[in-house]
């Protein structure tokens, strides 16, 4: 039954391909809704590999929404620190603590969302691989590697990059190389500060934060180069590739990398936001990074996803009877908004990676800028944390 006690929704079907944040999200949205919901995934088991991420303001007000206390999940962080490649602080950011940045491991906000999930009685299958997918007439026909077959008024992609549904509204996508890898780790945690610090240096920067109070640190590390790497976050490296690669930064750093056993590397690719959200007939919709693919230099994926998850179930509810208008509505409300932080993204990439002798010059006007005006860094963000898409 709903949970608070809505049934706007009630009677309405909807299946959901995939079992990550933007799934399990929207599952729980639609559900609060009165929606009847059941979730295809083709994992044996709902897991997260070890990684951490970022919780932005406008994501947290999705999980309150959804009834996840962002802090018995992750860290309320303090600040952002952009220092150069020696470790030298170039300016500091102190975050407002309302509603909050949260620092998380990857496997605790999974965990979170399935609970709720799970307490809001949607019905789950694994090891459900989509082999087809067809919209019929009042509805979507989808097939699996089991030979099951699965009916419903309303499919909703958010099973990532390699969606199915996304190919199928827009056809093969053509995602290329950007010419920068990264290196995901975790390492025992030092205790240190909420803070997330990034080093930056020319042709790579390196993001590091604590995790589970302290316990342990998150390491993400991205190099410019010409060779290319598989994309996907699971292709174990040798910790002595990403040790030699950032040989030349300083600070904490190396006794970080030091620390390392066990890294994965995975090429960045940049894929376009799907031209098509949803079908005419209110069969099919997007959500997540089945719709917009983002490189991770905002740390807005799983942000957006869950931002997407409430839009559409409040579009689905705001106009229940006429669902092709209910899908319009959410795509003309979350496509700009996805596409501009999708571009912000791109010009972050750039922007950790400049050379000398644009990195003084920048990193110069940063101080001064943080001095003449505190806080005017955050503040040219404001467009993407305080955005409330849980607004009436």
């Amino acid at each position: 039954m709903p949970q608070d006690g809505s049934a706007l929704l009630s009677g309405h079907r909807a299946l959901i391909l995939g079992a990550g944040v933007a799934g399990l999200a929207t599952a729980t949205a639609l559900r609060r809704f009165g929606a009847q919901v059941a979730i295809l995934e083709q994992a044996p088991a709902i897991t997260e590999v070890g990684a951490g991420l970022q919780i932005s303001p406008n994501g947290t007000r999705v999980l309150r929404a959804l009834g996840i206390d962002p802090a018995e999940i992750g860290d309320l962080s303090e600040a952002v620190e952009l220092r150069n490649r020696s470790g030298r602080l170039v300016t500091r950011l102190d975050l407002p603590q309302d509603p909050g940045f949260f620092l998380c491991h990857r496997a605790d906000l999974i965990a979170a969302l399935e609970r709720a999930m799970r307490a809001s009685g949607t019905e789950v299958q694994l090891l459900q691989k989509v082999t087809g997918i067809a919209l019929v007439e009042g509805g979507a026909r989808v097939t699996t590697g089991v030979g099951a077959r699965h009916d419903t008024p309303l499919l909703i992609g958010a099973d990532g990059l390699q969606s199915p549904l996304r190919a199928a509204l827009n056809g093969a996508a053509q995602p290329f190389f950007t010419g920068q890898v990264a290196w995901r780790a975790t390492i025992p945690g030092d205790g240190g500060a909420r803070v997330a610090q990034i080093f930056t240096g020319p042709g790579q920067h390196l993001v590091s934060y604590p995790l589970r109070g302290g316990a342990l640190r998150n390491i993400v590390a991205v190099q410019e180069r010409q060779s290319w790497a598989a994309e996907g976050w699971n292709h174990p490296d040798d910790p002595e590739a990403l040790r030699a690669a950032f040989a030349s930064f300083g600070g904490p750093v190396p006794g970080w990398l030091a620390a390392v056993r066990a890294p994965f590397l995975w090429g960045l690719f940049r894929h376009p936001v799907a031209r098509h959200w949803h079908d005419s007939a209110g069969r099919a919709v997007l959500v997540g990074d089945a719709a917009h693919p983002t490189l991770p230099f905002m740390a807005q994926g799983a942000n957006l996803a869950l931002e997407d998850a409430w839009a559409l179930a409040s579009a689905l509810a705001a106009t229940p009877d006429d669902p092709a208008a209910a899908l319009s509505a959410y795509a003309k409300r979350r496509a700009p908004r996805a596409a501009k932080v999708v571009a912000e993204a791109n010009r972050n990439a750039r922007n950790y990676h400049l050379r000398a002798p644009l990195a003084p010059v920048a990193h110069a006007i940063l101080r001064a800028g943080d001095r003449l005006a505190p806080g005017l860094a955050l503040r040219r963000y404001a467009w993407i944390y305080d955005h409330d898409v849980t607004a009436p």
